[in-house]
């Protein structure tokens, strides 16, 4: 089964939810219209149908391979990046005076979820690459710009981004990368880095890694790391002393080399120590690395959506071909598609909604970053901002914590066959499962949203967003029908448990903290859900401005919007039990019992 992206529901999304009309008259946005980013989304559609979606499975079952220190990619890779590439795919969010397109992230959030349905394996070099042209326009000197940026967007070179280290995972503070200062300003790096996306590969001519080090006159911790850019191949053409180690054997994403990544091992055209050379200040290596990690936290979250809505499609397709036992209220004299089956259908508008829902969310999140990043008034902007900043955790922890469960419930759409590598139902569910882990676990991003994002304000923003929901509430009691009834007292029974545990949260996160923070992936959770739900009643409302050829779109997300009401929001109850109530026996054991 091949891939066909959902632009009718992006569109949708970006039109009625995001508010792209409005985006499109900021300045520096105004060719982003609604046609430009129809015409968009179809070339990207077609593209991601017959040149990366072909490539999924193969690449799955050959991952490609490391030998001697370089890495050749999957088959067809090498050959698809180029296409990548020469469309222009990499620059498409990206400033146009370095050679990109320039187009608000709400179209390139739409383009990154066709990507990385398409394969997640494949779409994980440009999502690096995003990440390290972001953090070179923020902290780059102009030189550096000017020399990394415009060949990244090219796709003549690939970026990468090195934090991890064997004794270093989540605690940065653990970094001990060492960076030592040459004579001539530069800079030479010794040490090892694992779990590198693409830091070795044959795609590109050249990888630009941005590395965490330390100086030797680095105060201890977070405060003592600086971030370095380290070429593969320096500019006269010189082999830098970074090699590839070995890759590893994963779970999922196989296609996807990640590599052990070692520098200053003497190896190099160079001597011993990777030239590098310092981006920013000193000992501010978290902070601009933060900018590479937040891009790639929402790009994370939206590969939660990609894999559900791939792992959708592909149930959905499934349950209208298999043929299995006669429906129970005798429809079909003899055996029927199992779609017909009512536990089916709940599987599949389990999948539909959740996936649905959590795309509007991540598309409403990019379009308050535009605004954030465009408007001419710069309390607007710091307002949206600090809107899209507060909904990052949530896009990513619920997103991908949600890819797991639909992509869960595709494998047992198809029953016995789901577990068969052949049928490619098993991919999806083993690709979204460490979704959950890189870029920061499903608690990292907890823990940022109770201390960074709650109990920082008391809770203020957090409940600015209740307010927002609420309002939703209001319009659905306008309207005043049974369903839209129903719809606004489900959400308003969600934000009233969300608004007790933000209160819970944000009244603990000093004075308790063990409490606040056991809550802590309970709350994101509820969260999530809640406002994956405000944005389907959204949907639910703007169906009535669509056209009477869309009658049939309209009856659908109208149905996808009711089920995640019913079906869905009623889990922010049991989430606010387990947050509230449930904190203090998530400690009642002492660590020596476990």
């Amino acid at each position: 089964m091949t891939y066909n992206a959902p632009v009718k529901d992006m569109m949708f999304d970006l039109e009625h939810l995001a508010g792209l009309g409005t985006i499109a008259q900021l300045p520096g946005f105004e060719d982003a219209t609604p046609d430009t980013a129809q015409a968009v989304l179809e070339e990207c559609a077609r593209f991601n149908r017959d040149v990366i979606a072909p490539l999924n499975q193969e690449g799955d079952r050959n991952p490609g391979e490391w030998h001697d220190g370089a890495v050749t990619t999957a088959p067809g890779f090498r050959e698809a990046f180029r296409q990548f590439a020469e469309a222009g795919w990499q620059g498409l969010q990206h400033p146009a005076e370095f050679g990109g397109q320039g187009l608000p992230k709400t179209i390139a959030a739409a383009c990154g979820e066709m990507l990385n349905s398409a394969s997640l394996s494949f779409a994980l070099c440009p999502l690096l690459s995003d990440g390290a042209i972001e953090a070179l326009l923020t902290a780059g000197s102009a030189d550096q710009k000017q020399r990394y940026v415009p060949k990244m967007l090219s796709g003549q070179w690939t970026g990468t981004m090195n934090l991890t280290e064997p004794q270093a995972g989540s605690d940065l503070a653990m970094v001990r990368t060492r960076a030592m200062p040459q004579e001539d300003g530069s800079y030479r790096i010794f040490g090892q880095k694992i779990f590198i996306t693409y830091g070795e590969h044959d795609m590109a001519e050249n990888i630009v890694h941005l590395v965490l080090a330390r100086l030797p006159d680095a105060p201890a911790g977070v405060k003592g790391i600086s971030l370095f850019v380290v070429p593969k191949i320096l500019p006269d053409g010189r082999r830098n002393d970074v090699w590839c180690a070995s890759i590893e054997h994963k779970l999922g994403i196989k296609a996807s080399p990640t590599a052990v990544l070692v520098y200053g091992d003497g190896k190099g055209a160079v001597g011993e120590g990777a030239i590098g050379e310092l981006v920013g200040e000193p000992n501010r290596g978290l902070e601009y690395m933060f900018i590479m990690m937040n891009a790639a936290r929402y790009a994370v979250g939206m590969q939660g959506v990609a894999v559900a809505e791939r792992a959708y499609q592909k149930a959905a397709g499934y349950a209208r071909d298999r043929v299995q036992s006669r429906p129970v209220d005798g429809s079909s004299a003899g055996a029927a598609a199992i779609v017909h089956h009512p536990d089916v259908r709940r599987m599949l508008m389990t999948m539909r909604s959740l996936t649905e829902g959590a795309r509007a969310l991540a598309l409403v999140a990019a379009g308050l970053h535009d605004v954030g990043r465009a408007h001419p008034d710069a309390h607007q902007r710091q307002a949206h901002e600090a809107a899209y900043e507060f909904l990052v955790p949530i896009v990513k922890g619920f997103s991908t914590e949600m890819s797991i469960e639909v992509a869960s419930l595709g494998v047992q759409v198809h029953g016995g066959m789901g577990y068969i590598e052949e049928t490619g139902a098993a991919q999806y569910y083993r690709d979204a499962r460490i979704l959950t882990i890189y870029e920061g676990t499903t608690a990292i991003q907890a823990n940022d949203l109770v201390g960074r994002k709650t109990v920082r304000d008391g809770g203020a923003l957090a409940l600015e967003f209740a307010q927002r929901v609420q309002r939703v509430e209001a319009r659905l009691e306008a309207e005043g029908s049974a369903q839209a009834l129903a719809i606004a007292a489900q959400l308003a029974a969600a934000r009233e448990a969300y608004a007790q545990v933000v209160r819970f949260v944000a009244s603990n996160g000093k004075a308790d903290p063990n409490a606040a923070y056991a809550a802590s992936v309970p709350y994101l959770m509820l969260a999530g859900t809640l406002l994956a739900g405000w944005q389907l009643a959204q949907s639910w409302l703007a169906t009535a401005d669509l056209p009477a050829t869309e009658a049939e779109f309209a009856r659908a997300k109208r149905a996808t919007a009711a089920f995640y009401c019913a079906h869905v929001l009623p889990r922010c109850g049991a989430l606010r039990d387990a947050a509230v109530a449930g904190a203090d026996s998530v400690m009642a054991l002492p660590a020596d019992a476990f």
